[in-house]
Order: C-alpha cells, then sequence, then structure tokens
C-alpha cells in the first residue's frame, strides 16, 4: 500500500478525522493538506537516506521510535508529544526551520489552507509518516522472519531513486525496504 493511502486510512479514517478536528479543517481540506506536504518529506527522507550512514539512521529510528503509534491511535495525534517528536523527526528530514516554512508555503500555495495552520500540521503529518514507514518495515519484518543485512542498502537506494518515476521518494523507499526485507 503506498504511504499516502497508508495515511489517509489510517484508523479507518480516524487520523484525517483528528486532524481536520484539531486544525480546524474540513475532512477534505486535512487529506489534501497531507497530500501536498508528503512529497517534500519523502524527499527529504530520500536525500537523508542517500547521505552517508543515513539509510542505516533512517532505519534505526523507523525500528526504535514506537511511531507506529501515530496510525494505530490517531488520537495520539492531538497530542504535545506528537508535535515534539514530529519537529525532531522534520529537523532530521529537512534540516531547517526555513526549509519547513516554505514546505508549508507551498503546501498554502497547492490548497488553499492558510500557511500558519499548514506550519503547525507538518509535524504531526511527520510524525505520520514515520509511523507509516514503521508499519511497512514490521511488517516486512514478519514476512521476512528477520532483519535484513544492512551491506548493498545505499547503493540500492540509489538505484531505486534513479527509476522512481511518477511515486514519491518515500513511496520509494517503502518499496524498496520491503523488497529488502522480504529477502
Amino acid at each position: 500500500m503506498e504511504l499516502l493511502k497508508m495515511l489517509l486510512s489510517a484508523g479507518g479514517g480516524s487520523a484525517v478525522r483528528q486532524l481536520s478536528q484539531s486544525f480546524g479543517l474540513g475532512e477534505d481540506q486535512a487529506a489534501s493538506a497531507i497530500s501536498n506536504l508528503l512529497p517534500a518529506l519523502g524527499q527529504g527522507l530520500a536525500r537523508n537516506a542517500s547521505a552517508p550512514g543515513g539509510l542505516e539512521s533512517l532505519l534505526a529510528a523507523i525500528s526504535s521510535g514506537g511511531h507506529e503509534r501515530y496510525l494505530d491511535n490517531p488520537e495520539t495525534l492531538a497530542s504535545e508529544q506528537t508535535i515534539q517528536d514530529g519537529n525532531g523527526i522534520l529537523g532530521h528530514i529537512l534540516g531547517s526551520k526555513d526549509v519547513s516554512r516554505g514546505v508549508a508555503r507551498n503546501a498554502a500555495a497547492q490548497t488553499g489552507i492558510g500557511e500558519d495552520v499548514l506550519k503547525k500540521m507538518l509535524p504531526v503529518v511527520a510524525a505520520m509518516a514515520m509511523g507509516a514507514l514503521s508499519k511497512q518495515r514490521a511488517s516486512a519484518g514478519a514476512q521476512a522472519g528477520a532483519a535484513p543485512a544492512q551491506g548493498g542498502l545505499l547503493g540500492m537506494l540509489g538505484q531505486f531513486l534513479d527509476t522512481n518515476q511518477g511515486g514519491s521518494p518515500l513511496d520509494g523507499i517503502l518499496g524498496m525496504a520491503s523488497k529488502l526485507f522480504n529477502k
């Protein structure tokens, strides 16, 4: 399942409802916000994962962060802890508040939702994205029965990103990780 669909369907749609309530949006606006914020997060993850040690760090964060709770229990999305965790994730993925502001500004131009609302929503969407990656990794690991070897992962990521056409880089990372965990 692609990442966007995982986020939009989390908790039977209750994650989108939670976001809409938390940020004073309609459910369709919350879904649009997620759809427009996610590609920038995917690009940041892909860039970080392709750096030396980046993929290993990403896999370690996915494995140890307990992020799946954001999709399993959407009511956690309204907590201050989620926002703090999401801001930490954004710091690693995007690197600076200026980049985060630019992501919110671009999404505002696409959705018509206020930039201030999207700046506040961005950490929550980042936490949800890590939750989806965590769930995907857990699912792939359960299917494989054991964690894969780490050797050659960076090269495989680079090759995959070079051939990824039409999807977000984050969906590409999920697909690549799924293939690795299923070996």
